[in-house]
């Protein structure tokens, strides 16, 4: 979207089922499975740019031989600077070792990362933190091999302060208040209680201390620890972990609001954010990947015995409608489809504002990742087209020539290629004036192409703050002199915070929300701002199952519409020559475009967790104080 934000989070996980001697023959490596990793990491760099993690497990291995490596990197391009330091930590220990790469006991035993069990993560920092420190997979180290824990997931807890306080509460003392740190030291909980449990129970069937260990690995219950850590998690969340000795689990939300997708054969078990990553990688067709049933884990044993387990019963599906709209990479066979679809639903919304002008009309998209949803409402403008032509052939046809007929059918549907963003520019000046003259020239501009009689119709895949469109695109836009620009938003207005992933904490960010105060102020209603607040704060002390969202008051009294022309006036500068018209999908056609992704909470509030109202009010009380604290 033409609106940077920072979002979610990828995770990729891979399980070798066979000795690494098998991928070496097969496959001509025993790098196997660090060569798909890096693969599916890189097929999901769009869900992360900030931070990129790694970390592999190695089975069987003798006391005193390292099984765990793990790197990490916050670097400017994390994933390449990982797998540089994967390759240079490689090629330091085989350099003396002619016959290295087919010597593979020496391999496992000397050269890090070539385990068996493999974690990767992609992130982006959400929270403004982008330290080393931040980054995923997150390591619980024990002297037992099973009591070592690696977590990393696509996730936000919106009720982590409750679940910081519960560790405190056993006693604890976590090194950091943040999400990943209180999960992963509830599942460390679980974790030792149940490895306490198993090594008491093994003693008295007369197991010595040395023989219960690897007893405790195959009966440990990684479904029971995972119903007992989750119990009050409230978040979306892909929770990705493994454990020292071989065990490793997926487990997805209860409502779905995160994604997770996995495939399983007789050589590996590979779970992914997004399908098409899997089925690029393993080479597989789309029905042998399998969605992760929301409220599931598919828990893989030492001993490679693979299962999808409920852990949670599941919520009502709301998984993040976002990730069809522009997240995921839109490869995918489905969110092509859907992407396409919207731009087509849009359509109609737009022709109203052209009066059906599609002769005078240029069509573009911006930026690039937009092109689908374009397609989608050139096919719809080109059907117009035809309908027109189809009525002009009909009501003269009993005096149609053929120089007649080729003129009616003559015209196209003009698309052309009209912003192009420059990507090296850097705004570098803090001073407003100058910074916003920079800004605006962000975007370059394909001269020649509109005429002062033509509408100029530019699809995104959504505007959340409009700051770019005000600074840069429709300055850039006036400057090819047409007679109106029309904005397209393949996505709704966002009106509400997310607090599942996206870094969209703040009310006064959303321009829908400002839209909605402009509109309370000329119809001399704002004190609704005042009574809204009064209501949230009521609600501060109780239980999120009791708390409701009242922020949707400050939208009830005014049609889509009237916020759209209120976000057009707020986002048109005065220097611009043209008449500006933003326009939004609406809710319905985006649920009838993606109808297995009905998560839409920042579009109409509708939270699919309790915590989601209590944050939201939160936000709201936050605007309204002046407190630039998050809500969550």
């Amino acid at each position: 979207m033409s609106d940077a934000i920072k979002h979610e989070c990828g995770i990729a996980f891979i399980r070798l089922l066979k000795p690494l001697e098998y991928y070496k023959e097969k496959y001509g490596t025993a790098f196997y499975g660090v060569n798909k990793m890096y693969l599916m990491m890189e097929k999901q760099h769009n869900r992360g740019q900030d931070g990129a993690g790694f970390a592999s497990i190695k089975l069987n291995m003798d006391p005193g031989q390292r099984y765990i490596s793990r790197v990490r990197s916050s670097e400017q391009s994390p994933i390449q600077d990982i797998f540089k330091q994967i390759n240079d930590s490689i090629n330091s220990k085989v350099k003396d070792h002619t016959q290295a790469s087919d010597d593979i006991k020496w391999l496992k035993e000397n050269v890090p990362y070539i385990g068996e069990a493999l974690l990767g993560h992609v992130r982006y920092g959400t929270h403004g933190k982008n330290s080393l420190e931040s980054v995923h997979p997150f390591l619980r180290q024990n002297n037992w091999m099973h009591r070592n824990l690696i977590v990393a997931g696509n996730f936000n807890m919106t009720n982590n302060t409750e679940l910081f306080s519960n560790l405190l509460q056993l006693g604890q003392h976590p090194k950091d208040n943040v999400d990943t740190i209180t999960v992963m030291e509830k599942i460390g909980h679980f974790l030792d209680g149940e490895v306490s449990k198993l090594y008491k129970k093994l003693k008295k069937e007369g197991y010595s201390k040395i023989d219960a260990s690897p007893e405790i690995a195959k009966r440990l219950n990684i479904a029971k620890i995972l119903k007992k850590s989750s119990k009050r998690w409230d978040g979306g969340y892909a929770m990705a972990g493994m454990l020292g000795h071989g065990d490793a689990f997926v487990l997805r939300d209860p409502a779905g609001i995160r994604p997770a997708f996995y495939y399983k054969d007789d050589e590996v078990v590979v779970v992914a954010s997004e399908r098409p990553v899997i089925q690029t990688v393993f080479n597989v067709d789309i029905n042998e990947v399998h969605e992760l049933d929301p409220g599931k884990a598919i828990i893989v044993k030492k001993d490679g015995n693979t299962t999808v387990e409920r852990i949670i019963e599941p919520l009502e599906r709301k998984a993040c409608s976002f990730e069809r709209i522009y997240f995921s990479r839109g490869s995918d066979a489905d969110i092509y489809l859907e992407r396409k679809e919207l731009g087509k639903l849009v359509m109609p919304q737009v022709l109203k504002e052209i009066e059906h002008d599609t002769t005078n009309s240029v069509f573009s998209f911006i930026p690039n990742t937009a092109e689908t949803s374009f397609y989608g409402m050139v096919e719809a403008a080109q059907d117009e087209l035809n309908k027109q032509k189809e009525a002009s052939i009909l009501a003269e046809k009993q005096a149609l020539t053929n120089a007649r007929l080729r003129e009616i059918l003559s015209p196209k549907i003009r698309t052309e290629k009209i912003a192009i963003k420059d990507a090296k520019l850097r705004t570098f000046i803090t001073e407003d004036s100058s910074r916003d003259d920079l800004v605006a020239h962000v975007y370059d501009v394909t001269y020649g192409v509109v005429k002062s009689t033509d509408n100029l119709v530019i699809i995104d895949d959504s505007i959340v703050r409009g700051t770019t469109l005000k600074k840069s695109i429709i300055k850039m836009m006036d400057r090819l002199n047409p007679k109106k620009i029309v904005v397209v938003s393949s996505a709704p207005q966002i009106r509400f915070p997310d607090c599942y992933g996206i870094d969209m904490a703040r009310m006064e960010g959303l321009v829908a929300f400002k839209a909605a105060l402009e509109l309370l102020k000329d119809t001399d209603n704002y004190g609704l701002v005042d009574e809204v607040y009064q209501k949230c704060k009521k609600q501060e002390d109780l239980d999120d199952n009791d708390v409701v969202n009242f922020v949707n008051e400050i939208y009830d009294g005014f049609t889509d519409e009237q916020i759209s022309d209120k976000i057009s006036e707020l986002l048109t500068e005065e220097s611009v020559t043209a008449e500006v018209k933003i326009i939004y999908q609406t809710v319905k056609n985006l649920h009838k475009a993606c109808p297995n992704n009905l998560g839409d909470w920042y579009f109409t509030g509708n939270y699919p967790t309790p915590g989601g109202n209590r944050v939201v009010n939160k936000a709201f009380i936050n605007f309204y104080e002046g407190n630039n604290e998050r809500a969550y």
